[in-house]
């Protein structure tokens, strides 16, 4: 069998079986009243891309080419996307036999290339966005770019805080925030 088939499946088999996992650990949540999964609420991820490769001993499953992961309304677009999750404390060096048990939280989403994430008619792009689960929060850097209707922002870094709908934009000594801002489309939305 063809080694890189073989890796494929592999990786393949890893996210089903992280699906799984995550599937079993909501129902958990469910019956126990604590929060077994971060993304509880907001539906799961669905990811679509030409490659995948995953490494259990990095806890890391990489997506590349045309990278579309989509979350309710959230969808993240990049030439690489790359899936960390949560190191289990204590569990250096052990080895399970159900993979569910060695399984761990989501922890950070890197997007690399091309970076585009969309929520309803907010969109920001740049070279790299880093999305961090438990702040809910996206930090985008390589010319970053935040379009709402016709207004643009622009900075050395875009943040965006999605639990407060709120973004920031910070600049540098070599580039200044800059912004663009139509005042009027607020008042013919509400005509």
């Amino acid at each position: 069998m063809n080694i890189s088939l073989l890796r494929r499946l592999s990786g393949v088999t890893v996210v089903v079986l992280l699906t799984a996992f995550f599937i079993q650990s909501a129902g958990a949540a469910d019956r126990s009243g604590s929060k077994a999964v971060s993304l509880e609420g907001k539906g799961p991820i669905e990811i679509t891309s030409d490659r995948l490769d995953a490494y259990n001993e990095e806890k890391l499953v990489v997506f590349s080419g045309n990278v579309v992961a989509t979350q309710a309304d959230k969808v993240i677009r990049a030439d690489q996307l790359f899936v960390y999750y949560k190191k289990k404390k204590g569990t250096k060096g052990q080895k399970s036999k159900d993979f569910g048990q060695e399984a761990g939280e989501l922890d950070r989403i890197e997007a690399r290339g091309n970076v585009q994430v969309t929520q309803g008619k907010k969109v920001v792009t740049g070279e790299h966005g880093v999305f961090y689960n438990d702040e809910q929060k996206i930090v985008m850097t390589g010319n970053p770019v935040m379009r709402e209707g016709d207004n643009i922002l622009k900075g050395e870094r875009i943040i965006v805080l999605l639990d407060e709908d709120r973004g920031i934009v910070e600049s540098s000594k070599e580039k200044r925030v800059t912004a663009t801002i139509y005042p009027d489309e607020s008042k013919n939305k509400k005509r």
